[in-house]
């Protein structure tokens, strides 16, 4: 009888303690893999007490210090370089299966070293491919070195997983001869979401995500503070936290509008998250890039209308695009600010009824994104000798 492969997944955060797609990506589908494998989590020490611990049926492994994830609104290279080094730490662990993801890329070839030396297959989960262009705009000079290291741990994973069809066409043909892709979205909790009822505290718009750059809620602001000036006076409610939320707190103040910008990041868990979402008119993201765009997915299965941007690097578009009640728009502060008065408009909830029209969301469910998961496990762990 086969035994239940033993999976090793490498990630610098986890949930409760970050909040981002990533984490909830891997809060969701943990639980569900953890009922056909055995599952361990390494990660930073993000927790108080030991410095390992079970929840679910998941084990997580504390294996470098908790180190800033952010310098200037930039991931951090100490960061990067200390919890990359920290991933030898599994080659006295038993397991047999490697997984990580591409973020911060350099516990990637750390890894590809450890599941060489353990004989062990190695898969990677890619978010997002960036081209050469956006890495020079991310770190100027620099972008050069960061492109080429992006493009040389492509080439390390014998299995690539990748968030959304677009990003599985934008991985390089530099690629190795035998590596496989398999396409694993993001996924939703339909029933959770259905059963969810719009809280008391309503806003007429609502953003949800890590408050950094290229999310572009200034963006927002400057939309917000336009319509205002305008005559059309509209709240919104801003939830996440990030290193850039200091600046945006003050960019609301000098714009004049701080009185009607909340910012929440103390949203506890997903119910009431939902429930935040559903009490807006409008689901707004404008992020310049997402490798796939759990929120706007989540917005989508809320019911309410949904406005993103054009932005060449932004694949939620592809999701908005699918929608009844959502709107893509060119990534300019004039293009944003002429969208949102027709979706407030239209921003009543639409009835469960008319929600379960736009029927493609079921194709995101979890449970089918840990099926396609599982079988890449079992074949993996067969492939490589385990019995």
């Amino acid at each position: 009888m086969t035994r239940r492969p033993t999976v090793a997944l490498v990630c610098d955060v986890v949930y409760p303690y970050s909040h981002g797609g990533r984490e909830i990506r891997n809060q969701e589908l943990l639980p569900r893999l953890a009922r056909r494998a055995e599952m361990h989590v390494y990660t930073m020490h993000w927790w108080d007490g030991p410095p390992s611990y079970s929840d679910g049926g998941v084990t997580y492994h504390a294996i470098s210090p908790l180190l800033p994830l952010y310098k200037n609104n930039r991931r951090s290279l100490r960061q990067a370089l200390g919890f990359g080094l920290a991933c030898l730490r599994l080659l006295r662990r038993d397991f047999d299966v490697l997984e990580t993801d591409h973020i911060p890329y350099l516990q990637v070839f750390v890894l590809r070293l450890v599941a060489t030396l353990k004989r062990k297959p190695f898969i990677v989960t890619w978010h997002e491919v960036w081209s050469r262009a956006y890495w020079r705009q991310y770190l100027g000079w620099a972008g050069w070195i960061a492109w080429l290291t992006d493009r040389l741990a492509m080439r390390l994973p014998d299995h690539i997983f990748v968030a959304s069809p677009q990003t599985a066409q934008r991985l390089p043909r530099t690629l190795r001869r035998h590596t496989q892709v398999t396409t694993v979205p993001n996924g939703i909790d339909l029933d959770l979401i259905r059963e969810v009822n719009a809280a008391a505290e309503v806003a007429d718009l609502v953003a949800v995500g890590r408050l950094i750059e290229h999310k572009h809620v200034d963006m927002l602001l400057d939309a917000l503070a336009g319509l205002r000036a305008s005559g059309t006076h509209l709240t919104c409610r801003i939830i996440g936290d990030g290193p850039a939320r200091a600046a945006l707190e003050e960019q609301a103040r000098d714009l004049g509008i701080a009185g009607t910008v909340e910012f929440r990041d103390d949203i506890e868990n997903q119910k009431e998250l939902y429930a935040l979402v559903k009490a807006a008119k409008v689901f707004v993201s404008l992020s310049a890039r997402e490798g796939f765009g759990l929120a706007v997915l989540e917005a989508i299965a809320c019911g309410i209308p949904v406005l993103t941007t054009s932005a060449p690097d932004n694949l939620a578009q592809h999701l908005v695009a699918r929608y009844s009640r959502g709107r893509v728009c060119e990534p300019t502060p004039d293009a944003v600010t002429a969208a949102i008065p027709d979706l407030v408009a239209d921003g009543d909830l639409l009835t469960r009824e008319e929600c379960d029209t736009d029927s493609w969301v079921a194709e995101y469910d979890w449970s089918t994104m840990a099926d396609r998961i599982q079988q890449v496990y079992s074949a993996a762990h067969a492939f490589h000798g385990g019995r």
